[in-house]
């Protein structure tokens, strides 16, 4: 194969079927997903960024690399939390959100979700600090509160008495999963250094695996066929390559286009044509009769 993205064998006869009208899209579930990155050990490098690999039995890109992430809890919108960092109207703005409400249910996904997966939590007692530790019975406990919807985000951040470190995080693309997907995504990705103290783990059910990889790295280990990867995971390792750091790329948040990336399918006489605007590099021309693959 010539690199490593990942094409479902379904896709082809999904793409006819909605162009022939004999499909209807799935209204996208929002999301929200966190590359979570640490400075590398050598300067001149670029930033590491946590990775897990979804096991291959996941029924939605199975076997490829990916960033902790999933979909917004709507219980997450129904109270106010304690916030640091921007307000909930400038996040509306710049997730392109219509409420404050809907800002905060996905901002609190990016970090449940990290939290969740890699056990990273970007809060802390106050506006300035984020917590040591969060190993323990009882930390655990709540997790798995978490991980089950037992307990909402906000339920979890008010009974532990913590701050929601918005500032954090940057806001840096969204990805829309195409609409001949049955299991859509409207998924909002975001950067964050990991907090001094804390590590990660892999603790998501999901992962067979975890790693700390250089962006660069990924990147290569993608165009060389051995790491599997979906599109906006290839995309959004490339657009680190000009910073050196963590701070650099999150300082860089600010700029990058937030603009929705939704896969064009078209029939070009007997051959399929998907792309994702403005990322050329994605497109597949599909023969007519050809069947799809893990990677083509």
């Amino acid at each position: 194969m010539s690199n490593g993205q990942w094409y479902p064998p379904e896709w082809p006869d999904r793409i006819r079927a909605l162009a022939a009208g004999e499909l209807t899209a799935a209204t996208p579930r929002r999301a929200a997903t966190v590359m979570l990155l640490r400075d590398p050990a050598d300067t001149g490098g670029l930033p590491d960024v946590h990775m897990l690999r979804r096991r291959a039995s996941m029924a939605f890109a199975g076997g490829a690399y990916a960033y902790p992430g999933g979909g917004v809890d709507p219980r997450d919108d129904d109270r106010l939390v304690e916030w640091a960092g921007p307000t909930l109207e400038s996040w509306a703005e710049r997730l392109g959100v219509g409420t404050a409400a809907e800002a905060q249910a996905i901002v609190c996904a990016a970090v449940r979700e990290t939290y969740e997966e890699a056990g990273v939590l970007l809060a802390g007692p106050t506006a300035d600090t984020v917590v040591s530790d969060t190993t323990g019975a009882d930390w655990e406990a709540d997790r798995e509160a978490l991980v089950d919807r037992e307990l909402s985000f906000a339920e979890f951040l008010d009974r532990r008495g913590l701050v929601l470190r918005s500032d954090l995080l940057g806001a840096w693309a969204r990805w829309i999963t195409p609409e001949f997907e049955p299991r859509r995504y409207d998924t909002w990705f975001f950067v964050a250094a990991l907090p001094e103290g804390q590590r990660t783990r892999n603790a998501s059910t999901e992962a067979d695996r975890t790693v700390w990889i250089a962006a660069g790295d990924a990147a290569d280990g993608y165009d060389r066929g051995e790491l599997l990867m979906m599109p906006p995971t290839v995309s959004t390792l490339r657009q680190l390559r000009p910073y050196g750091t963590a701070a650099e790329a999150l300082k860089a948040a600010a700029s990058q286009d937030l603009t929705p990336v939704l896969a064009q399918a078209r029939l070009d006489g007997d051959e399929l044509v998907l792309s994702w605007p403005g990322h050329d590099e994605f497109t597949k021309h599909i023969p007519a009769g050809s069947p799809g693959g893990e990677a083509v």
